[in-house]
């Protein structure tokens, strides 16, 4: 972790799929982080009292039987998110895991903004969290990601006893050692994001 981060005048957060269906803990198991709603919260707060842009990005799954279905009440966005999306600069909708390939573009839109560094949180951490931030660092953006301001789930490769299977917390602690050891992203905690936005907020 660098110990010091800047955050750009306007830097990009984006909120991955914070919808109401990822309440659903018979559909999708334990979870982690009991923390990553408040801390979402936090940051869209800091990020809309500064002035910065906000990016809501929302799931619209096509797999059959999917709580996150645009048909189903765990497609709509969180109470939280919900009451702060008025206020958003982009709602992206997406179908696949990356927030790179939805409608409206994101890429071009951040071009547009001359948006050079993204903020990554939501859910889940290792599935469209990873995925958009190694995406957006390979397409040359500044990224930060607040782990803990992400959540995700138990998950095993395949049905059966002896499938491999990690716990959320293991999850997590992968996407931190890809995103970083990787070079994509740098870990970060809400607590200095928002202190940073806030200071350059008032410099």
């Amino acid at each position: 972790m660098t110990n010091e981060i800047e955050i750009a005048a306007n830097s990009a957060l984006l909120v991955i799929d914070v919808q109401k269906g990822f309440d659903d803990a018979a559909f999708w198991g334990p979870r982690n982080n009991p923390a990553a709603e408040a801390n979402i919260a936090a940051l869209m707060d800091a990020w809309q009292e500064s002035g910065r842009p906000l990016v809501i990005v929302q799931h619209a799954s096509r797999q059959s039987g999917s709580v996150l279905a645009p048909d189903r009440p765990g497609y709509a966005l969180k109470d939280f998110v919900a009451e702060r999306a008025g206020r958003a600069a982009l709602h992206v909708t997406k179908t696949v895991n990356s927030s790179f390939y939805g409608t409206p573009d994101l890429a071009d839109w951040l071009t547009e903004q001359n948006v050079e560094q993204v903020v990554v949180a939501g859910i889940q951490t290792n599935m469209c969290v990873e995925t958009t931030a190694r995406m957006a660092g390979n397409l040359g953006y500044d990224v930060l990601v607040p782990l803990d301001a992400t959540h995700t789930f138990d998950l095993a490769a395949e049905a059966g006893p002896d499938a491999p299977r990690l716990t959320a917390d293991q999850l997590a602690t992968a996407t931190a050692v890809n995103l970083q050891g990787g070079g994509f992203a740098r870990i970060v905690t809400t607590g200095r994001l928002v202190e940073a936005a806030g200071a350059r907020a008032a410099a």
